[in-house]
């Protein structure tokens, strides 16, 4: 990457490192630290939670189409002075329905979809895996911060505090989308990142898809479910003060990651992908399970490390999953799509984790998340073996018709390329290939442009 990429990548991934940090800060605190508004129970308090994911999951990819239209710094700016508006909002809540309001305007400035359209238009083609990673990682980051950082700051500043802190976030935003991030002269559509309607019902179809699409929802759901329940737990049964839960996260997820690595190395390098998924997801019920009956401050730790240990996991493989199997041409609907049901397994958990709290304590929480992953691991044993392909895309020289029609057929024909797909109207040229069976040579002498 030249200077002005690397500048941009950076830029970008901190702003959906803040944007991410505004919303999962008060994940570990805001069970218990809500209980005292009016009106506030389990329920609400779930809802409260996870409400975010429903408009996130509403609005991420009409956003980013109409960032086509209007420019994807102006949605950018737009969504997070929505982001801003959802944190005041939830600052000055005195009641429970208040603070469900401010966090689903906070949801509303769904701009994933726009910073990757723009994080497309900014990158070259050789350099965009890279940044898109960059940015993954920034995801990532963002939760483990939160759930490190969050307990500590609410120590210090309130729950009010910590939606002061969004709110200054997201105007930190605003500046670098503005003053680091070069602007564009042309928004280019790129597959590879952008949704497309007219991919929209290929991908729905899709069943291995949608399979990886409900694992998403699940793992997302039993997330936002468990963090219902985990705060207060440690509270009024094992006596930890809340101030003292950031080291107890830091302890779990620096563990959890460490165990982690095997799995997805497993998994990516030794190529036993299904079988890690059918390990994991009986790992995610066990633990889940367990839980309920843990009654050792002990147990419950270890136990919570194995389900972090699964979550990191699936966090790490299935979105290498759905750029794997992803239709060729649009990995950005699929990805879009994905992302989608993993905002809505957010909610879902809030709300579902907090009936559950209210009407039949933990148990009943951690006892369907278990019972669901269990289940959800029959279903994975009758999916096929993903096959391990890799996506490539590159630039095409301006071409006729003929000469795009004879470059496919030609592309074809190299081995180990599995399937393409070539459009002239962005003048790019996407393949799945083999890569332990792709032949090189051909391919880099038809495209010296493909970076393989």
């Amino acid at each position: 990457m030249d200077l002005l990429e690397r500048r941009s990548v950076i830029a970008l991934a901190l702003i959906y490192l803040f944007r991410m940090l505004g919303l999962f800060l008060i994940m570990p605190v805001i069970s218990v630290a809500a209980d005292g508004l009016t009106g506030a129970d389990a329920a609400l308090i779930g809802t409260a939670i996870g409400i975010y994911g429903l408009t996130q999951a509403c609005l991420q990819i009409p956003m980013g189409m109409w960032s086509d239209k209007i420019g994807r710094k102006r949605v950018i700016v737009i969504g997070l002075l929505l982001f801003a508006l959802g944190s005041l909002i939830c600052a000055n809540a005195d009641d429970i329905n208040t603070l469900i309001i401010g966090r689903a305007v906070q949801g509303a400035g769904a701009i994933a979809s726009t910073l990757m359209a723009l994080l497309s238009d900014v990158t070259r083609e050789q350099n965009r895996t890279k940044a898109m990673a960059s940015v993954g990682i920034s995801i990532g980051a963002s939760f483990m911060l939160s759930l490190v950082f969050g307990p500590w700051l609410f120590a210090l500043v309130g729950l009010s505090g910590l939606f002061y802190l969004s709110l200054a976030l997201s105007f930190v935003g605003i500046a670098l989308i503005l003053f680091a991030v070069p602007n564009s002269v042309q928004h280019t559509f790129r597959r590879d990142t952008t949704p497309s309607l007219t991919a929209l019902g290929a991908v729905m179809k899709n069943a291995r898809l949608r399979f990886l699409n409900i694992s998403v929802l699940f793992i997302h759901a039993s997330l936002t479910a468990i963090f219902v329940v985990v705060p207060g737990r440690l509270i009024n049964e094992f006596g930890l003060a809340l101030s003292q839960h950031s080291w107890f996260y830091l302890a779990i997820m620096g563990f959890a990651f460490v165990g982690m690595l095997p799995l997805v190395i497993i998994a990516e390098a030794k190529g036993k992908m299904k079988e890690v998924l059918i390990g994991v997801f009986i790992l995610l019920g066990i633990c889940s399970i367990g839980l309920q009956g843990a009654s050792l401050f002990w147990l419950f730790a270890v136990l919570l490390w194995g389900y972090f240990i699964g979550f990191n996991a699936m966090e790490a493989v299935l979105p290498s999953l759905v750029s794997k199997l992803a239709p060729v041409g649009y990995r950005g609907t699929a990805m879009g799509v994905f992302s989608t049901h993993q905002f809505i397994g957010s909610f879902i958990g809030g709300v579902g984790g907090g009936w559950l709290l209210q009407h039949h304590a933990n148990e009943g929480v951690f006892f369907v998340v278990g019972v669901i992953f269990l289940a959800w691991s029959l279903v994975c044993m009758v999916q096929p073996a993903p096959r391990q392909l890799t996506s490539l895309a590159f630039s095409l020289p301006n071409m006729t018709s003929a000469e795009v029609t004879e470059l496919a057929e030609q592309l074809a024909n190299v081995q180990g390329v599995e399937g393409m797909q070539i459009f002239e109207d962005e003048q790019t040229a996407y393949l799945k290939v083999d890569k332990k069976q792709l032949d090189k040579a051909a391919l880099v002498q038809l495209a010296p442009q493909a970076n393989v």
